[in-house]
């Protein structure tokens, strides 16, 4: 690796009740691939938004700098022309503007004083075959998958020719094949000289192109290691602090009862795409189960979910729906919630939580009706319960006020399961339970949901993580096209097994 092209020296940011940041130490080498790990909230966000600007100068102790320069950014701007650039983890394009516009914005290329639309097109052009990426510049973003739009932003920071790029979990919502290819444009971007500082939860891909690793673990830095020194239980070691011997933790015993749900000949259509989702699924859970459901993207697991959940995305839906032995009609998700059943969104940030709402309200707002007194809400009762749920699912927060936003993925989640755990429900279907969230956070997630159901509720699991439904799964159905193509006993199944199912 070449010279040192950023330290960051004895960092340390507060916030109200929380110190997020304590006397961080952090070096790049110009030209490598750097990634920053850690558990949730352990401050790798804070501190790249420290590096970018987001926090100005003055509003954190410390020092930045670049080729040996100390830097005082006192916004976004000003770290840009000091050639950083920060693609978040939350995409900041603009859907209704065309890609051109959006690569463009804020930097645009004009003549005179008026803006060049033909050059910003060519110019677009030329950033967008930087990351291989064939397009039309001038469609709109909105109608592109996340995987483009994501290279989109690569394109953008590129277009300003920046030198040190930052990443904040790019391929939290990507599918395996365009992670894969994110992965190996990070690495074309390497070979062309841009240095890259990634923030993953992904310790596989982490593996595959780390040249350095940064291990924070509660505001502090732990370690940093090399590629020769890197494997997976290193770094898990360093994150949480203790060994973790099984990722996916046993239960004490295994008590199935009888079945509490099922679907028989379950169908769905989507009037948005004119097209057909499910079709004929005969799907069932048992008391105290974890059923998983696997498959490819776009097979119709969430969509299944949804068509259950009392239809929500108003599918046209028919065919049986059972609630322990008796059919039952869902047509709106408070018929769900009245059956007992519970649905954790795989997207917590645009459909499990309300952002600008403190945690306290979130907790609760599934269950008002056995909080209201007198039809008012009992705001004692209210602080009491969220306050159990808090120390029960070991929310880190300094408070059941603090804003959800604030909190980190990991915390989010336990917030989003915890409205659902006050429902009390009896059937808890997980849309992709540890998306986005570190390793620590994935075990004690694991390890409740093995305590839920030793209690007797029943889990239907979807996941994309193959491991996952294996290391958790008491029964696997895999979903292909809409259709269920096998089940399968968590005691026999394999991955290659699994996926022979959801590639028929």
């Amino acid at each position: 690796m070449g010279k040192t092209i950023l330290e960051m020296a004895h960092i340390t940011k507060e916030f109200p009740g929380v110190k997020a940041l304590d006397d961080v130490t952090f070096k790049v080498a110009e030209g490598e691939i750097h990634f920053l790990v850690g558990e949730n909230g352990a401050g790798k966000s804070t501190l790249m938004k420290v590096l970018s600007g987001v926090y100005p100068h003055g509003s954190y102790n410390g020092e930045i700098r670049i080729n040996g320069e100390e830097q005082r950014y006192h916004s976004i701007r000003d770290s840009e022309r000091a050639g950083l650039a920060i693609i978040y983890q939350e995409l900041a394009l603009i859907p209704d503007l065309p890609v051109y516009e959006n690569i463009y914005l804020g930097n645009e290329q004009r003549k005179g004083s008026l803006i060049d639309w033909n050059e910003t097109i060519h110019k677009a052009q030329q950033q967008l075959a930087k990351v291989k990426l064939d397009i039309d510049p001038s469609v709109k973003v909105r109608s592109l998958g996340v995987g483009k739009q994501q290279l989109i932003e690569i394109a953008k920071a590129l277009s300003k020719e920046v030198r040190l790029l930052i990443l904040d979990e790019p391929t939290a919502a990507l599918n395996e094949d365009d992670s894969d290819n994110l992965l190996n444009l990070i690495l074309e971007l390497k070979a062309q000289g841009v240095t890259c500082i990634m923030i993953s939860h992904k310790l596989k891909e982490v593996l595959r192109i780390a040249d350095t690793v940064t291990v924070l673990r509660d505001g502090k830095t732990v370690k940093t290691l090399k590629r020769e020194e890197l494997n997976e239980d290193v770094i898990i070691r360093n994150m949480v602090g203790r060994e973790i011997e099984n990722i996916y933790p046993k239960r004490e015993k295994i008590d199935i009862g009888d079945v509490c749900f099922e679907v028989r000949d379950w169908n769905a259509y989507d009037y948005t795409v004119s097209r057909q989702i499910l079709t004929d699924v005969n799907l069932n859970v048992r008391k105290g189960e974890i059923l998983g459901i696997a498959g490819l993207m776009g097979a119709g697991r969430t969509e299944f979910a949804l068509s259950v959940f009392g239809n929500p995305k108003k599918y046209k839906v028919w065919g049986d729906l059972f609630v322990n032995g008796e059919k039952t009609s869902i047509h709106h998700p408070f018929d769900a919630i009245q059956a007992g059943l519970a649905y954790v969104s795989e997207d917590r940030k645009k459909d499990g939580l309300i952002l600008d709402q403190v945690i306290k309200q979130n907790l609760s707002i599934v269950s008002l009706k056995d909080l209201v007194h007198n039809f008012v809400i009992d705001k004692n009762r209210e602080i009491q319960v969220a306050e159990e749920y808090r120390r029960n699912l070991k929310i880190k927060t300094p408070s059941i006020e603090a804003q959800v936003r604030k909190l980190s993925g990991g915390n989010q989640q336990k917030v989003s399961l915890g409205k659902w755990l006050l429902a009390k429900p009896n059937v808890l279907i997980l849309d992709e339970p540890t998306r986005g969230i570190d390793v620590g956070a994935k075990y004690e997630i694991y390890t409740l949901m093995n305590r839920l159901v030793e209690q007797g509720m029943s889990i239907i699991m979807i996941s994309s993580e193959l491991p996952e439904i294996l290391g958790m799964s008491d029964r696997i159905y895999v979903v292909s096209e809409g259709r269920v193509t096998g089940e399968i006993s968590g005691s026999e199944a394999t991955q290659e097994k699994i996926m022979r199912m959801a590639t028929v």
